[in-house]
This record gives structure tokens, sequence and C-alpha cells, in this order.
């Protein structure tokens, strides 16, 4: 299928229009289907996967045996499968890492991303839009005609047929990608990148806060590390939302410096990033002492100037 799309014209970093639909198409679907399906994927991510409800969807993360990160998700099941959303580019490094511990197991992992089409709604107006076209929607997550909406508090991800996202979206404009990942960083949603997989344990982007880490699930890869950072403390960074100008062309591996008494220093990775001009907004992980007032510029830019914006969750454990 192909939509006609455009780009925002309002600016990113200020409200969004009363009804957005966006072009998903930066994320992608990993399915999982078979016998035991949920108990293999189960044993790979910090998030409960085997009790999870037909109605209910959940962030994880996905990690190496030192419990770094290498992917990032949302999960959810359809009748018998069970479907992980992410990044395109984190899905091609995460799928061949759970298809290596698949063999072992009776599951069978796709990448699915072309039979799915994704559309992001947000806006004041939005949830209007999607009783009108599905009827009301109250639970996290509701099988429609074609496919599936996931409620996000005042946000919707559908996940539909060619046909039916064709015709969901015949009379309204389509956005591109970078509104609906606007809307994810003002979240403080950790959608790791590619460049960045192996890199941080799931504490240091704010995973827990998300309830994308379940402490009392059985065994699973990297869980060693996730439960020691927990209950013996030791992790120093933390997912922040930053927003400024410069004028550079930002990048995923463009760094984040930080003033000090004797000048500036790099201090962090940028996860996720939408730019207009010399306007930015991202996600970032810094040390988790950083203040609020912190002094923040982009490597390589002197004149830039970024500030910490407040995360819409708390940290607290």
């Amino acid at each position: 299928m192909s939509l006609s799309i455009i780009k925002p014209d309002w600016a990113l970093t200020q409200e969004t229009p009363s009804l957005m639909l966006a072009n998903l198409n930066h994320l992608g679907l990993i399915e999982v289907t078979g016998e035991q399906a949920r108990s293999f994927i189960n044993g790979q991510v910090t998030t409960e996967i085997v009790s999870l409800n037909a109605d209910q969807w959940r962030w994880g993360a996905h990690c190496d045996p030192k419990g770094k990160m290498i992917a990032s998700f949302r999960t959810f099941s359809i009748n018998e499968a069970l479907y992980m959303m992410m990044p395109t580019d984190t899905l091609a490094v995460g799928l061949p890492q759970l298809k290596k511990y698949a063999v072992f197991s009776k599951a069978e992992l796709a990448d699915v991303s072309a039979n799915w089409q994704l559309i992001g709604i947000a806006g004041n107006e939005a949830s209007r839009f999607v009783e009108k076209h599905f009827g009301n929607i109250d639970a996290e997550l509701t099988q429609v005609d074609g496919g599936v909406v996931l409620k996000d508090n005042n946000r919707y991800i559908v996940m539909l047929s060619a046909d039916k996202a064709q015709a969901l979206c015949q009379d309204q404009p389509v956005f591109d990608a970078t509104a609906w990942q606007a809307q994810e960083i003002k979240a403080g949603y950790p959608n790791i990148p590619a460049a960045h997989s192996s890199q941080y344990v799931p504490q240091m982007c704010n995973v827990q806060a998300i309830n994308g880490i379940s402490f009392t699930k059985g065994c699973y890869m990297g869980q060693e590390t996730i439960a020691r950072m927990k209950y013996r403390g030791g992790n120093k960074r933390a997912l922040y939302i930053l927003a400024g100008n410069t004028n550079q062309m930002l990048t995923i591996d463009s760094a984040i410096e930080i003033a000090l008494e004797d000048g500036f220093r790099k201090v962090g990775n940028i996860i996720e990033f939408v730019q207009q001009g010399d306007q930015v907004l991202l996600t970032a992980v810094l040390a988790n002492d950083t203040e609020a007032d912190a002094t923040l510029r982009i490597a390589g830019d002197e004149q830039s100037s970024l500030s910490v914006q407040a995360l819409p969750y708390s940290l607290e454990n």
C-alpha cells in the first residue's frame, strides 16, 4: 500500500494538532509462533510474557547475556501469535539473536513488517477519531476488523492490513514518522536504535519506569545484571528529554556535551531525535545526576544549546 505522506507543518517541540495521523514506517514487527512461543520469549526478555492477557500490551527489553539491551519493544498478542514492535534497524540486529536461541525451542520467529501498516494517531481528537472508525476503545489492546488497536494513554497505534489502513487514512493527511517520534520523545520512551544496541542496561534507559521490567518473573537473558542494578544499586545513567537548537544536522551518532568548570566534556549519546531546521527534540542517556539547569550542547557546535525537559514519569523505585 502507498500512502501519501507529508511533513509536519507545526513545530514538533510544541503541542500536537487536534488530530494527527502518522505513518510509522520506522517501526517493524517480529511475529513469534509455535507451541513454545511465549515460554521461549519469556526466557529472553525483561517483561512478563506468559501472563500477558489478550487485551494488554507491554514495554520490554531484549538483552544480551551481560544485561545490555539489544532492543526495546512493545509486545502484545493476536490470537496465538506474539508480536514485538521496535525500530526497523534494531529489529535487523535483534531478530538474528533471538533466532539463534529459538532453535532449541518449538518457536518460530519472522519479520512480518511488510504484512502490516502501522499508523499512529494522536491529538485531542484522537479518541473521537478512533471511536468513529473502531468503536469504543478502553482496553490497552483491542482486536478490530483487519488488525488491532494499541491504546497508549491518549495516543493509539493502529496495526492494520493494507486495505483497511488505506480506508482509515483516505480522508486525512498522513504525516511522516517524525510527527510520531516527537510524541515518543515527549513520553520519555526508550526506542533504542541499532547504533546503540548492547550499550545500556535497561535501567539506564528508564525501562523500569514504564513497566518494562518484571523483577518477579523467572530467569531470562541478562537477568543477573539487571537484578543486581535494582537491589544493589550502581546505576549512574538515565534517559533524559532534551530540547534546543543547533546548526548541525544531527545523526544518531551525534554526542551531547556538558559544561564543567574546566570546559565541556562528552556526557551522553542520543537515543532518538527529531529536527526541524535548527530546532531539535531528543532523548539521550546522560549521567543520572544531571541537573535540570545543566548547560548542555551538541558536540562540535559551540553555539548550540540544549535544556532538560521534565520526564512524564517518576524514576523512583
